[in-house]
C-alpha cells in the first residue's frame, strides 16, 4: 500500500519537531492531517495523540505520527485505540523492524530523543517499508489484537 495521508499529533514538547517533519513530508508529496497542537503552549498530549490514532483506526489516514518529548506518553495513548499498533522508534532499525514484523500503523517519536534529521530518516523508512506478510508475523499481530 502506498501511503498518501498521514495524521500527525503532538504536545508542546513535540511541536517544533512536528512542524519540521510536517514540512518535510508535505514537500515529499504526502497529505498531512494536522491534529495539533498548534503552539508551544502547555497542553495534554492524550488529546492530540488520540485524534491522530483515531484517524488511522477509522481509515481517515493511511498512517499516523505522534510526538511528545520522549514519545512514551503519545505511544501509550495511541495504543489504547482499537486497531492501532503504535511503535516508539529511535533509529532506522526500529522503524524498519516495526513495519516488517508488526505492521505498525502509527509512529511515535520523542523530540528530545531524536534530531530532525533522524526523525526524517525514521519517517521515510516507516512510511516506505511494507509489512513482510510472513505467516509468523501475521499470526503474532492477530494475538496482539486479541
Amino acid at each position: 500500500m502506498k501511503v498518501k495521508t498521514i495524521s500527525m499529533g503532538c504536545d508542546h514538547g513535540g511541536y517544533e519537531l512536528k512542524e519540521a517533519l510536517k514540512k518535510y513530508l508535505t514537500d515529499k508529496g504526502y497529505e498531512i492531517k494536522d491534529r495539533g497542537c498548534f503552539s508551544k503552549d502547555s497542553v495534554d498530549y492524550p488529546v492530540f495523540a488520540r485524534a491522530a490514532a483515531e484517524d488511522v483506526a477509522n481509515k481517515v489516514s493511511d498512517r499516523g505520527i505522534v510526538i511528545c518529548t520522549t514519545g512514551i506518553g503519545v505511544s501509550i495513548t495511541a495504543n489504547k485505540v482499537k486497531g492501532v499498533r503504535c511503535a516508539l522508534c529511535h533509529n532506522e532499525h526500529t522503524a524498519r523492524m516495526t513495519r516488517l514484523h508488526n505492521d505498525s500503523n502509527v509512529l511515535a517519536l520523542g523530540a528530545a530523543e531524536v534530531s530532525v534529521q533522524m526523525a526524517e530518516m525514521i519517517a521515510d523508512i516507516f512510511l516506505e517499508t511494507e509489512f513482510s506478510g510472513e505467516e509468523r508475523h501475521a499470526r503474532r499481530i492477530k494475538l496482539i489484537e486479541g
